[in-house]
This record gives structure tokens, C-alpha cells and sequence, in this order.
């Protein structure tokens, strides 16, 4: 058996359903399970490999769709400018080397930029060719050059008219058309497919999948159809990440389903299982398949992530008043609410600090509240970081989304036993928060006003501080992580592919 888990993209700044997948690749290992990690999105601003494995990837788990049909592998560039100036075909005249780049100069009026690989002055991630001022070609490289971009000017611009990708030898394994508002054509030796769509079916097929197979679909768009119509007698099952419906457009004759779903939820006949991250999502996704459609698909829960261990404080314990959040800097996690919402109980407990962790667009917002609150000598951005020892040592986790499909932040705070203070939302907070029990979970009503939400988040934090009762609050928080720790997903894990493979 062969676990093929299918994504879109990945960076440095990923996503919880690239996360989850992570997890996932290590409960497989721990349980014996041969797992694949399949991204389809095209990817050139870096070599994939240094974003997979700076998330705990291992090489050999990962494939990605555009250097699945040559003979490169899944690996960290190492191609030296030692390398690069033996294969260029004539001796450049000049260099010039500069923090991130070196740049090579030619007797005929061109020159090549060759841009290094992160925190390295000799490790060649791409080169950029220039002649007449046109950029006219980009090589890109991992252990060798393994794709190469194409252009021509037009209306005083760089054209990308053609990618080529290559085998270890140099030898062409085959050729992207690029048609700029059409869809790109892909040239190999023995056909021509006309579009990412068939590609995507063509790396489905040559896949040969057998019954004891299993597909698992990260991310449906513009892929689903492709996946389930060439499976083969592999079993298929959907991971359902986020509120998979919208509550507001939904009556009680017709759901209108999340749009990242709703193709497999149409095409339910064709999915062998579904996934969700919770019970109380399994049951209502349950009722609403038996209410909207009359049927009844098997749903399993097994959460998104899992604990390896549950961290305890280091010896000088958790820092007094000390709270923290996590989590992609987006809007829907509503970060600066946190910090506006700090600020209030600032004014209370002036001993109060917040940490904020993560990278992402709403960073220069967040940074805005700060400044307009003041509150730059008790609240900082730390940051994109690993967390695995980070939560232990702080005493609160603030949550400040509205939605949260699970919230791997969540379980990570409560791995650490950490009090919690989050909106009474589906599923994440309701999941992880016991109201009272191990800390505060706040009312909410469906699109109240930003400041009613930061209101309330202030006065939970200001009545967590009021009536202490951290001791049980983390004691509580541990035994709720209990039920995460990857034992006892890795079985759940188990159970699911021993029924489906059984299933004829």
C-alpha cells in the first residue's frame, strides 16, 4: 500500500493543511505507512526542497508534479559557481559578487546573474541571462539544472514563451509551452497534453494505482475532477480542513458548500470516505449529507495533527502574565484584535506581554495596531519560528479567529498546558477550550462588530487575571492533549486504512 496525499502549493510561510500534512507524514512513519507527498502547484521562486524540508519533510516523501516526469529527485541544491563556470560555454570576462548574487560578464555585451540559495555565498538556487538588455533566459538548479525558462521581448517586457525540463544527463524530458492567457501545452516525446488539467491526469495515470492504494485530497481545486477520474480502483478520501459550508446562504431546503469542497461533496459516489478534524464537524457534515442529499458516506474523525509529547515548563517556569498567539499573519485570524484586546487588560495588569508568532500579509496591520495602541513595549513580532519548545514556558494562548477548522496552534497550547481564551466558534476553540475548565471560551454572534469581538477578548483576558486559577486551567489543558498524542492518532490512522482497503 502506497499513501499518496495530494496538495497545491507550499513556502515559507505555509498554511495549517500543509502542517497537517506534515503531521501526517510522521504519524505514517511511526505506524509503517508508505506515504507520498504530491504538490502540483508550479513553484520557481525556490527549489520546493528547501521549502519541505525546512518543515521536517523528509526528501524522499515528497513529489512534485513538474519534476515527476525526469529523473531528478526530491533534494537540496547544491550546484556550486565552481559548477556554473564550468558549464557556461565561454570564460566570462568579469565578476562581481554582492551579499545575495554574482554577476558574470562576457566579451559579446551579456551577462548572467546567478542568485545564491538562502544564507549561502556559492550555492547557485538560479541564473538569469541577459542579452541587449532583454532578459532572454532562466536556469534553475537542485543537484543540476533541472528546468529552464525561455523569453523574448514584447511591448518592452520579458515574454516567458517556453519551459523546458530536464534529466540528470542534460537530456530533455520535455517542454511547457507557454501561451500567455491560454493554457499552457506540455511537448514530451510520445504526446502532446494541452493543459495543467490533463497533466495532472497523466501523472494520476502513471502512477498505476492498485486497489491497495489509498488517494488522500488536500486540495481540491482544479485537480479533483482529474484524481477521481483516473484512480483506478485506488480508494479516494477527502480532508475536510476548514467550516465546509456557509451558514448564512443555507436553509432548510438547500447548503451551499465551501467552494474548496463542494465538488466532492456533489461528487460523494465517487469518494470513498471523507475525513474531518472533530466530532461535532463529523456529525453535523454527517446530518447534512442525510438531510440535503439522503445519504449516508463514511466519515471518519481523526484530528490533523497530533503531539509526539506533551511539553512541561523548563525549570524556571512559566513567565507571569506572559501570553502568546500563533498562527499565519491573514486577516481571518484577526490578530490585531489580539493586540487592541491586550491593550485593554494592559491597563489592568500592566505586567501583561504578548508574543505574536508568525509571517504573513497583515503583518504591517498588526504592526499598525501596535503603534496605535502603544503597546510596542509589551507586544512583539517574533516572527516565523519553530514552536516546539516555545509555548511551554507561557502562562495564556489567545485565539482571536472566528472559524478554525482544528487549529493545530490549539493543540500545540494545550500540549504544552497552557490556559486558553478563544471565541465559543466552531471547531477549533470549541475542541480545545473548556469553558472554565482550562480557560475562557467567549461568546460570539455570526458578523458581531469588530469592536464588541475586541471588547470581549479584553474583559476574558482582564477576568483570567482576576480569578486565577492557572493551575488547574493547565492541568486540565494537559489532559485534554492526552487525546492527541500520535499513539493514539497513529491507531486512528490505522483502523481508517485497514477498513477502506478491506472495502470492496
Amino acid at each position: 500500500m502506497t499513501v499518496y496525499d495530494i496538495n497545491q502549493g507550499i513556502g515559507w510561510a505555509s498554511s495549517g493543511v500543509e502542517y497537517a500534512q506534515l503531521y501526517r507524514s510522521q504519524v505514517f512513519q511511526r505506524i509503517g505507512v508508505d506515504a507520498k507527498f504530491v504538490f502540483t502547484d508550479f513553484i520557481s521562486n525556490e527549489n520546493i526542497e528547501h521549502f519541505t524540508a525546512q518543515m521536517g519533510f523528509q526528501d524522499d516523501q515528497v513529489i512534485w508534479l513538474y519534476t515527476y516526469f525526469t529523473d531528478f529527485k526530491t533534494a537540496p541544491t547544491t550546484f556550486t559557481v565552481e559548477d556554473l563556470l564550468k558549464a557556461f560555454r565561454k570564460a566570462p570576462v568579469e565578476q562581481k559578487q554582492s551579499a545575495n548574487t554574482q554577476k558574470f560578464y562576457f566579451n559579446d555585451g551579456t551577462w548572467a546573474t546567478a542568485y545564491f540559495k538562502r544564507d549561502s555565498d556559492q550555492i547557485v538556487d538560479r541564473v538569469e541571462y541577459v542579452s541587449g538588455n532583454n532578459l532572454i533566459r532562466k536556469d534553475f538548479y537542485s543537484y543540476g539544472r533541472y528546468m529552464t525558462e525561455y523569453y523574448a521581448p514584447k511591448d518592452n517586457a520579458a515574454r516567458l514563451y517556453l519551459r523546458r525540463f530536464y534529466n540528470v544527463d542534460g537530456s530533455i524530458a520535455y517542454d511547457e509551452i507557454v501561451n500567455p492567457g491560454q493554457a499552457s501545452m506540455f511537448k514530451f516525446k510520445d504526446q502532446i497534453i494541452d493543459s495543467k488539467a490533463e497533466l495532472i491526469s497523466h501523472f494520476m495515470r502513471s502512477l498505476h494505482l492498485s486497489a491497495e492504494d489509498v488517494v488522500l485530497i488536500d486540495r481540491a481545486t482544479g485537480q479533483a475532477q482529474q484524481i477521481l477520474e483516473n484512480k483506478g480502483s485506488a480508494k479516494v478520501g477527502t480532508i475536510v480542513h476548514a467550516d465546509h459550508f456557509s451558514e448564512p446562504n443555507t436553509n432548510d431546503n438547500t447548503i451551499l458548500w465551501n467552494n474548496y469542497y463542494e465538488y466532492e461533496f456533489q461528487h460523494y459516489q465517487d469518494i470513498d470516505f471523507y475525513v474531518t478534524a472533530t466530532d461535532a464537524q463529523n456529525q453535523l457534515l454527517q446530518a447534512q449529507f442525510t438531510k440535503y442529499n439522503q445519504v449516508h458516506p463514511k466519515i471518519y474523525t481523526i484530528p490533523v495533527g497530533n503531539l509526539p509529547e506533551l511539553k512541561t515548563p523548563t525549570a524556571s517556569g512559566r513567565r507571569p502574565y506572559s501570553l502568546v498567539t500563533a498562527s499565519r499573519l491573514a486577516s481571518e485570524k484577526h490578530v490585531d484584535w489580539i493586540v487592541r484586546a491586550v491593550a485593554k487588560a494592559h491597563a489592568v495588569f500592566p505586567e501583561i506581554t504578548l508574543d505574536i508568532y508568525g509571517t504573513g500579509g497583515e503583518q504591517s496591520n498588526i504592526q499598525k495596531a501596535i503603534d496605535q495602541t502603544n503597546s510596542g513595549d509589551y507586544v512583539s513580532l517574533k516572527g516565523h519560528q519553530d514552536m516546539t519548545d516555545q509555548y511551554r514556558d507561557y502562562d495564556v494562548y489567545v485565539a482571536a479567529s472566528t472559524s478554525e477548522g482544528f487549529g493545530l496552534t490549539l493543540m500545540e497550547a494545550v500540549g504544552s498546558g497552557l490556559a486558553m481564551v478563544g471565541f465559543d466558534v466552531r471547531y477549533g476553540n470549541q475542541t480545545f477550550i473548556d469553558n472554565n475548565q482550562n480557560g475562557i471560551l467567549i461568546p460570539y454572534t455570526l458578523n458581531q462588530s469588530a469592536q464588541v469581538s475586541i471588547d470581549q477578548l479584553g474583559d476574558a483576558l482582564i477576568k483570567l487575571f482576576q480569578e486565577p486559577n492557572f493551575d488547574r486551567f493547565h492541568e486540565r489543558s494537559y489532559e485534554i492533549a492526552g487525546e492527541y498524542l500520535t499513539e493514539r492518532i497513529g491507531q486512528r490512522w490505522l483502523q481508517l486504512l485497514t477498513e477502506v482497503s478491506a472495502h470492496d
